[in-house]
C-alpha cells in the first residue's frame, strides 16, 4: 500500500460517485455462487466465423494503429447498411467514427458538445454512463422521470423542463432498463419541442438489432431530426461480442467534427484486426438482421418459464432485459430485495431505482435474458420458488 503522507487538496470531480451497480451486482453473484443474470452481457458464444476473421487480420499483419477515425472499408459498409435500413446518405469519410464501444462514444459526443452551463434533459431511469459524463463536461443534467408499467416519455412534463439553457436531449431506445421502444408520436414530440432552437440529440441505440414482436426500431437517423442528431452504436450488443469494445457513431458533419477532435485525445484509434473483421462480417446482412429474432426467442422462453412465479411483467418491447415486478412477493426496497435474491435465493439482477436519479423505487428488477437456456431454465426455477 502507498502511503499518503503528504495531504493533498484533492477535490473529486464526482464526489457522488461511486462503484457501478453491476460490478456491486456481479460480485455479489460470484460471492454468493449465483446466477448472474445482473450485467448485461450474453454467456454463450460469438459466431466461429466471426473469430477465425479476427485471427485471419491478426495473421495477416493487420496489427498497428487503425485510422483514427475507423477503417475506411468498414465505414463504407457501415453507410451503405445506415442508408438501406434509415434511407439516410451519409458520408463514411467525415460522419462516421468507430469508437471504443457505444460508452466512449456517448462520452466523447459529450465532451464536444456540452459546454459549462448547458442542461441536457435525461430520462430516468437512465444508462449510468449519461449523467456523469454530462458534469465531466460542466453540463447540467435536467431529469425527466418515466413512469412503469409502460415507461412512456411524459412530453408535457418535457416542455416545461425547456430552457435558453437545454443544449441536449438524451434519448435511449430500445430503453435500458425498461425495454421499451420510442414510435412515430415520439419522433412528432421531438420536432415539435426542437423546431426553431439549438437543442441537440444524442439518441443512443445500441440495442437496434433487438426489436421484437415485428415492430420497427425508429432510428433518429431516419427522421428529419437527423440534422440535429448524434446516433451511437454498438457492435457487442449486436455481435454477442461485448467484451470486444467496438461501437460506432454517426452525426452530421458539422457535429462530428467536435466529436473527432475529443476522440482523437481521448482513445485515438480502435482494434484494428476486429474492425477488419466486422467489415466482412457484416457483408452478410443476415449476421446482423437475424438477432431480433435470437434475442425475441431468447424472451419468450425466459418469460414462458417465469409465469408459474408470483413476479408480474410486461414482455420487453426491445433489449435483452426483462423487468419484473415483486410487489405481490415483498414490501423491501428494490436494492434490499435484490440483495435479498442473490444471497438468498441465487440468482442476481438489477434494482431499477439506482437508474433514477430521485431513487424511484416501484418495486421492480431488472434481469438479462442474454443467456443460454440452461442459465434461464435455472435461473426461472429459483425464482418460481419465491
Amino acid at each position: 500500500m502507498i502511503a499518503n503522507t503528504t495531504q493533498f487538496d484533492l477535490r473529486s470531480k464526482l464526489p457522488n460517485i461511486k462503484e457501478s451497480i453491476f460490478s456491486v451486482m456481479s460480485q455479489h453473484a460470484r460471492a454468493n455462487n449465483a446466477i448472474n443474470l445482473s450485467q448485461g452481457f450474453p454467456n454463450f458464444p460469438c459466431s466461429d466465423q466471426l473469430i477465425a476473421l479476427v485471427n485471419k487480420y491478426m495473421q495477416e499483419g493487420y496489427n498497428q494503429y487503425a485510422p483514427a477515425y475507423g477503417v475506411m472499408e468498414l465505414r463504407e459498409t457501415l453507410a451503405q447498411k445506415v442508408n438501406k435500413q434509415y434511407g439516410i446518405e451519409v458520408k463514411p469519410e467525415s460522419e462516421i467514427t468507430v469508437t471504443a464501444g457505444a460508452t466512449q462514444a456517448i462520452f466523447t459526443a459529450i465532451l464536444g458538445l456540452i459546454r459549462e452551463g448547458d442542461e441536457v434533459i435525461v430520462f430516468d431511469p437512465a444508462y449510468d454512463s449519461y449523467v456523469p459524463s454530462i458534469k465531466m463536461a460542466g453540463g447540467m443534467p435536467i431529469h425527466v422521470s418515466l413512469k412503469g408499467p409502460d415507461y412512456k416519455i411524459p412530453w408535457d412534463e418535457v416542455k416545461k423542463k425547456i430552457s435558453f439553457k437545454t443544449k441536449m436531449i438524451i434519448l435511449n431506445t430500445p430503453h435500458n432498463p425498461c425495454g421499451t421502444c420510442i414510435d412515430e408520436d415520439d419522433i412528432e414530440q421531438l420536432k415539435i419541442i426542437t423546431s426553431g432552437n439549438n437543442i441537440l440529440i444524442l439518441s443512443d441505440e445500441v440495442y437496434e438489432h433487438a426489436i421484437f414482436d415485428d415492430n420497427k426500431h425508429y432510428s433518429l437517423l431516419g427522421s428529419d431530426l437527423a440534422e440535429r442528431n448524434i446516433s451511437v452504436f454498438s457492435f457487442g450488443k449486436v455481435l454477442h461480442t461485448t467484451g470486444w469494445k467496438i461501437g460506432y457513431c454517426v452525426a452530421p458533419n458539422y457535429l462530428m467534427k467536435e466529436i473527432r477532435k475529443v476522440h482523437q485525445f481521448n482513445v485515438f484509434s480502435v482494434n484494428t484486426p476486429m474492425q477488419y473483421a466486422i467489415n466482412e462480417f457484416y457483408k452478410n446482412e443476415g449476421n446482423y438482421s437475424s438477432v431480433s429474432n435470437f434475442y425475441e426467442q431468447k424472451r419468450d422462453f425466459f418469460l414462458n418459464l417465469m409465469k408459474e412465479s408470483r413476479f408480474s411483467f410486461v414482455p420487453s418491447a426491445g433489449t435483452y432485459f426483462q423487468l419484473m415486478n415483486y410487489s405481490d412477493i415483498s414490501k423491501q426496497s428494490d436494492v434490499d430485495f435484490a440483495l435479498k435474491l442473490v444471497q438468498e435465493h441465487g440468482v442476481a439482477s438489477i434494482p431499477v431505482s439506482v437508474f433514477y436519479n430521485d431513487k424511484t423505487d416501484e418495486k421492480v428488477l431488472r434481469f438479462c435474458f442474454a443467456k443460454t437456456d440452461e442459465t434461464l431454465e435455472k435461473a426461472a426455477e429459483k425464482l418460481c420458488k419465491i
